[in-house]
């Protein structure tokens, strides 16, 4: 069954914006989103997460200033806005969610529920 979806995938130039929303339909407030991506030949990488309703972000350096995760006003969404955007942004972003963020909130394995994910491209 349908748990995370992901909208807002698609292409930009570089030095453009885009935003991913992620809807959480079992509305776990309190647990942690991350957003991972994964380009072609590439592992899985994590690029930020935060609470449900708002909490503590963490994000990877090669995104930290660029990118923002913000609660939208549906309690049970949150959003990956992505600023600057670089042709290395490009890959296949995801959401997913586990309890607890905390300091290893970038090992993917820790995420039980997945998102179907959405495509990002950056020229």
């Amino acid at each position: 069954h349908v748990q995370l979806v992901e909208s807002g995938g698609g292409s930009v130039q570089a030095g453009g914006s885009l935003r991913l929303s992620c809807i959480d339909f079992e509305s776990r407030l309190g647990h942690c989103m991350g957003w991972f991506r994964q380009a072609p030949g590439k592992e899985r990488e994590g690029v930020g997460a935060s609470y449900i309703g708002g909490g503590s972000t963490y994000y990877a350096d090669s995104v930290k200033g660029r990118f923002t995760i913000s609660q939208e006003n549906a309690k049970n969404t949150m959003s990956l806005q992505m600023h600057n955007l670089k042709p290395e942004d490009t890959a296949t972003y995801y959401c997913a969610r586990t309890p607890i963020c905390g300091p290893t909130w970038y090992e993917a394995a820790r995420y039980a529920v997945w998102g179907q994910g959405t495509q990002v491209t950056v020229s």
